[in-house]
């Protein structure tokens, strides 16, 4: 199932080219409460499986609308945390080493690398066709582009045999990253280098576990301005997701609706206003973006 959210803050589901309105029949269904959040979808269908029946027959009924003459919105904004990788393609770790310095993570282990797991406000999220901002004070601002999982059912202190069990789905996720000032050379300043509003796009819908059944086995394109600016293959992570959930579920709980973005591979460049990104993640889809300059 891809799942997302649309106009009014509405649940659908995509099927080719069309939109099914889950989120009404959850309410009518009693699943789900009025004025439902996409955290509560989450949750509802990944630890009620009489939620996922109901949704999946949603798919079945006449009532859709056009993919097209919907504005889809970012698949989740109230998501619990949001944690992102670091350095997690050796490629992009040298190309960061070459380009802002810092401290070389070749020798480090798994669980070293892990530990620099940051978290991303939820107020930096924006949707599919959304607008990057790039702040006045900012000389260099980058995208990155990663696989991200969607946490479905809690985890605490799972092995990573049993990680997948607790994921419900995947998105694309756009780290915007600040490089100067603030970047060169340093690390802990992560948190608000890359928590600026519209710093962080997720979209263009979530895909449910049984569409994407290996993380570690799916290509990642973008184009920006037409171009191809970066290919690459999930199986090139440092640490997998697997690696990151038993990781984080030894430190904290991880919730329902909880994200976990993998780190970018190699291939981020500068951006400048007026240009157009364009990313896709083989099994989940793509979605657009556009750069615009701080407006005051």
């Amino acid at each position: 199932m891809k799942l997302c959210q649309y106009d009014e803050h509405q649940a659908g589901a995509v099927r080719g080219d069309r939109v099914f309105p889950v989120g009404a029949a959850l309410v009518a269904a009693g699943h789900l409460r009025q004025g439902y959040t996409m955290q509560e979808v989450i949750e509802a269908l990944a630890n009620r499986p009489q939620a996922m029946q109901c949704a999946r027959e949603a798919l079945g009924e006449k009532k859709s609308f056009p993919l097209g003459s919907v504005t889809l919105l970012a698949p989740i904004e109230n998501p619990p945390s949001i944690w992102a990788a670091a350095a997690n393609y050796k490629a992009h770790a040298a190309e960061m080493l070459a380009a802002s310095g810092g401290p070389d993570r070749s020798r480090l282990g798994k669980d070293d690398l892990m530990a620099e797991f940051f978290l991303k406000p939820s107020s930096s999220i924006i949707g599919p066709g959304g607008t990057i901002v790039l702040p006045k004070i900012s000389k260099d601002v980058d995208y990155e582009a990663e696989l991200c999982a969607v946490i479905g059912t809690r985890a605490r202190r799972v092995s990573e045999a049993q990680a997948l069990d607790h994921v419900f789905g995947y998105t694309i996720c756009w780290d915007i990253s600040q490089r100067d000032p603030w970047g060169r050379g340093r690390q802990n300043t992560r948190n608000i280098r890359k928590g600026f509003d519209s710093f962080t796009a997720l979209g263009p819908w979530i895909v449910t576990r049984d569409e994407l059944p290996e993380p570690q086995d799916v290509r990642i394109e973008v184009e920006l301005n037409g171009r191809p600016a970066m290919t690459a293959h999930t199986g090139d992570m440092i640490c997998g997701l697997r690696d990151h959930i038993r990781f984080l579920s030894n430190v904290l709980t991880l919730r329902s609706g909880d994200l976990i973005t993998t780190g970018t591979p190699a291939g981020v460049a500068k951006l400048a206003p007026g240009d157009k990104l364009r990313g896709r993640i083989e099994r989940i889809g793509e979605m657009t973006l556009n750069v615009e300059s701080e407006a005051f």
